[in-house]
This record gives C-alpha cells, structure tokens and sequence, in this order.
C-alpha cells in the first residue's frame, strides 16, 4: 500500500512539474503556395490578427520625464505581445520595418540602420529575441524590411545618407547597393539567442519588400530576385503602396518571384473598404495568396463585417491596425491614431473600460472569435492568467507590477506584521492610466509598515498571489488628481475645461484640465502638505503656473516651483512643451492655489501630506 502511495505521489509531482514547463513550440515547416493558399505543410494557413509595430523597436515611451518616445522593447515586453497574439489566436503578427537613423536623432535614440552597411548590434538582439520568443510561443510572423515613410526612418533616410532626393533611392544604383547591404546583413544574421540564421529561420512566415512602398516595379523586382538569391526558404511580399483603392500592379500579380501581394484599407466607410477588397481580389484572381496587411479606425461591427467577409471568401488573412503591449514598467503602452478622427487607439489585450470611445471591450473578444473561425476551430475559453510580477515599492502610492497577459483585472492585497491578507483594491485594471503607477493606497495609516501582493483575473478565474513585497513604512498620504472629471477640485474660478482629445501631443495622458490664462484651481487635504508635483503642458517654454499655499484657505503665500522641462521639440506629433513643478512647503499647510498665465493642459497633479490627528 504504501509503495503504491509513492508511485501516486511520484506521477502526480511528474505531472504538476510538467505543467510548470513554458511551452515550447517548434515549427515544423516554412510557409509554403499551393495556387492562390499559403499553406503550412498539409494544411491551409489562415489568420486573422493585428499589426504590431512596436514589437521591434518601441516609439510610445511617454513617461512624463522621458525626454523622447523611443526605446528597445524587452524580453517581458515582446513576450507579452506574442502571448496576446497567441490567445487571441492570431497566428501571425506583422512587424513595421527595421528603424533608420533620422537626421533629428538625439543622443539615446536607438535605430536598427545607422548609415549605409552600419548596422546597430543591441537594437539587432532585439530583433533575436523577438524572432527566438515567436518560436517559442509558436506565432509566426510577416517581417518587413523598408518604410515608404519618415516615422521610423526609410526611403528618405537611405537617400539623405548620401545627400540625394529620396525619389532617386528607387533607381540610383548607389542606393540600391546600400539597401542591399541590409537585405543581407537580415538575411544572413544569425541568431544570437537561438543561434538560427534569420534566413532559416520557420516564425517567419515572409519577408515583405517594406511598408507602402511607393516604387516603380523595376527596383521590386530586382529586391525581391536579390531576397531570393540569398533565401530560399522563405515567401515574399510585395509591399508596393496599394493603400485605399491603389491598385496592386499588374506585374507583381503576374511575377512568380512575388509570392504573396497586399492592401491597406483606411477609408471610414467599411462598405468602400469592402468595395475596394474586392476589386483587389478579382484583380489578382487567384493567381497567388492575397492578404489585406493592414486595415482599422472601425467601429466594432465594421470589424465583425470586413471579418466575416475576409473569412468566407479567398484571402488568405487580415491584419488588424493596430495592437501595444504590456510595459516593463507596469501598465501598457499607447498610442493615438492621428489618422483615427482622434478618437481610435492601439488597441490592449483583452480589451479594458479605458478604450470606451473605439469599443475596445466588444472588439477584441470579437477579434479573438473571428481569429479562431478562420482556421475553422471554436473559440475556446480564456487562459487564467499567470501570476504577475510585484514590482518593487518605494512608497504605498506607487504600487506597479507586470501585467499577466490577458487579465482583464486584479486584486491588489495588503497586510500588517503578523496580520492576514486583506482587499486593497478589488478589479482594478492595469489599463485606466498612462505611464504612471498602478495603484495608489490612501487606505492606510502613516508610520505603519505594510506588505503587498497582487492576483490577476479574467472569465476564467484567477492567478495564484504574485510575489510579495514589503514591508513599506508610509509616511504620508498622497492626493491624487488625475483630471478624468472635475469633483477632485476644492474650487476653481476662470475658464477652464475637461480634454481628452489630441492625447497623442501631450504624452498619452486620457484626461487633462485645459485652463485660460487669469483662472485658477484650489486643492485642499486634511492634513500637512509635505510635497507637491504637477504635470503641465503649454506652448512657451516658460514658467506659466504660479504657485501658493494656505493654511485657513484665504491667505495664500507664493512659492517658486522647481521646474523641470522634458522637451526637445514638436517633433511629427506637434507636442507641447511638457513642464513638471515641484514644491515642498515647510509651513502647515492644507490649501494649494494654482494662478495660470498662459494656456495650460494639466496633466496630473499629486499632493503628499501627513494627516491632521
């Protein structure tokens, strides 16, 4: 009886050690054409799923006190990403091109492209893990090698390394030779995590020639023939500027070189976007795969529609515009569609109350259930969440964590020495704010030390606790106002105003309190005020904001206000000037007066103070 109770005990460790394994997944074949169908040995390949162009290298760090929006994603953060395609049951991810050096580039910028055969090793790793994480998570994806456009560096960057026009990059035989140079530097770079040469390399499902490229079919061919001299595993795509009813050439459908031809559909009527799928589809005539690479700024039954459309007909897959992930830092990364009518963002797995103006919540379920459809397969149930990571805490009012891919929720649980674990907060989001911490816990007593853990939940249930950090003595409160409404104000006089529009030139933040010249706000607490740091954005690089304190709330003293600028220009968002001030009063205070002088957004303001007894 007894070894037979070992033998039991033995399998079941087996068993929950095997359950504690990530996932591996290895691809067994390259995507491949059969006529108009790529195809994954056997069987068909399908998909439908998002545009990830952040994935390699990341334009959407607005942290307030980042000087510019550009970073190197990391391991957890391209994880993340793959992960949410993964569950969302994409299958494939497109990637928006290897970033060139700008000439406005300042000092900390990274770029994949630093002049013509120069080449950035770090932002290059990146690139590895990005590749090594896709196979180990098992989704493939569409890799393209050139922007048309400025935003991270392309056409016109490789031109201006030489001192030419960007229309002669397509003929000049000189930069011809130098976007060769990084075809092949790609094709043939090995692998530093996985040791596998990109040109071998099954996640990717193809190389695509670049990002709406604007080119003569001349300088098409002869990349794609070069592409193909040096890999022979992989497809091809023609990246040509099909865009909104731009035809996709004639030659390019008739080349058997060009593997698979793509669209891209941004015209607010989704009857016109439809209208124009299937000029493009009757054009190629199922000649060879066809993939509408990019279309979006829909509401959710335009997505549902153009969907089933593209699930019930030829087309091998759509890609929706566009999906940002989970951030190092805690929370996710944003980002505002200019083009949008300045309402769509990039959308966050599995979808929060914060995306309410673009239905975020009923999209991406309905994304997910048209991505299982179109490989034929039932929507399965959400995977429960992992355990997220508690990030270290300096004080009770910046509680972050890594968020766990695909939890809609969490619960934030504190406790005393020697106590049990109690609510701190209960389904709140990882997703209601931008850049800044997640939690802030007011529910607690200065000088006492508190503990904290973090469980993430969706429909499915909940992680086990996160990791536990603590104890973290506090030695004050902070009042936050992060301008979602007006009820935070103890008083206010002049003109001033909720925005939540054009969030893209004032770092992402969803509210701000837009206030006239000759107004002011007033803020009270209950207590001492210990510090002080407010967020504001105008359009002079200059001090507009005075600041002053009271004690009764009618005599108000001036203190001048360290201020910190975070800006190097209006670069292709039109940013204001972003300005952060900081205070600390030494008098017993409760009142703080904000006078402005000229037109101001504030962003968030936050008071620390030791409670009146």
């Amino acid at each position: 009886m007894k070894s037979a109770l070992k033998l039991i005990i033995a399998i079941a460790l087996l068993v929950l050690i095997a359950k504690c394994q990530p996932e591996k997944h290895e691809f067994k074949n390259f995507i491949t054409t059969n006529g108009n169908k790529l195809m994954d040995g056997e069987n068909e390949f399908r998909f439908i799923s998002f545009n990830i162009p952040n994935l390699n290298f990341t334009e959407d760090e607005m942290a307030f006190a980042k000087p510019h929006a550009f970073r190197l994603p990391t391991s957890f953060e391209i994880k993340d990403a793959l992960t949410s395609i993964k569950q969302i049951g994409g299958q494939v991810a497109r990637t928006y091109t290897f970033p060139v050096r700008r000439e406005s580039d300042t000092l900390g910028i990274p770029r994949y492209v630093l002049g013509p055969g120069q080449f950035d090793e770090e932002s290059f790793k990146v690139m590895d893990t990005v590749l090594a994480t896709a196979n180990e998570v098992g989704v493939r994806l569409i890799v393209s090698l050139l922007n048309n456009w400025k935003w991270m560096g392309g056409v016109p960057q490789y031109a201006g390394f030489r001192g030419k026009d960007r229309e002669a990059f397509w003929s000049d035989p000189e930069l011809i030779s130098d976007f060769k140079k990084t075809v092949e530097f790609v094709l043939n770079r090995t692998n530093t995590v996985s040791g596998i040469k990109y040109k071998d390399d099954k996640s990717i499902m193809c190389w695509e020639t670049g990002n709406e490229l604007v080119c003569p079919y001349s300088w098409t061919k002869e990349i794609v023939t070069y592409i193909k001299s040096i890999d022979t595993n992989h497809l091809v795509m023609d990246g040509y500027h099909a865009i909104d009813g731009n035809d996709i050439p004639e030659e390019s459908i008739n080349d058997d070189l060009i593997d698979i031809v793509t669209t891209h559909h941004y015209k607010l009527n989704p009857e016109e976007i439809l209208k124009d799928i299937r000029t493009q589809m009757n054009r190629v005539n199922n000649k060879k795969p066809y993939v509408v690479g990019e279309f979006g700024f829909l509401g959710t039954e335009a997505i549902g529609k153009i969907s089933d459309f593209l699930i019930n007909s030829e087309i091998s897959g759509g890609l929706i515009w566009s999906l940002r992930f989970h951030r190092e830092e805690g929370g996710f990364y944003w980002h505002s569609e200019p083009l949008g009518d300045d309402i769509y963002k990039a959308f966050h797995w599995p979808g929060f109350p914060s995306g309410i103006d673009y239905n975020e919540e009923k999209s991406m379920p309905l994304i997910r259930e048209k991505a299982f459809e179109i490989r034929g397969l039932k929507t399965p149930l959400a995977v429960v969440p992992e355990a997220p990571l508690l990030l270290p805490i300096k004080t009770v009012s910046e509680i972050s964590w890594q968020g766990s891919t695909g939890a809609a929720f969490y619960d934030v649980e504190r406790k005393e020495k020697g106590g049990d674990w109690e609510i701190a907060a209960f389904n709140i989001t990882d997703a209601s704010q931008t850049y800044t911490a997640l939690f802030n816990d007011t529910k607690v007593e200065v000088g006492k030390d508190y503990s904290y853990r973090v469980i993430a939940k969706n429909e499915s249930g909940e992680s086990d606790p996160s990791n536990e950090v603590g104890p973290v003595t506090v030695n004050s409160i902070k009042f936050i106002d992060d301008m979602e409404n007006l009820t935070s104000l103890y008083f206010a006089s002049g003109d001033i105003k909720i925005k939540s529009d054009h969030d893209r030139e004032f770092k992402e933040i969803l509210h701000r309190l837009e206030v006239q010249p000759n107004s002011f706000i007033i803020y009270y607490v209950p207590g001492k005020i210990t510090n002080v740091t407010c967020n504001a954005f105008s359009l002079e690089d200059a001090g507009v904001l005075d600041f002053s304190f009271s004690a009764n709330g009618s005599d108000f003293i001036n203190l001048s206000a360290e201020r910190k600028a975070f800006y190097i220009g209006k670069g292709d968002y039109n940013y204001w000037i972003p300005s952060q001030h900081l205070l600390k009063p030494f008098e017993d205070y409760s009142y703080l007066k904000i006078d402005v002088k000229e037109l101001s957004q504030i962003g968030r303001i936050e008071i620390d103070y030791v409670p009146t007894n």
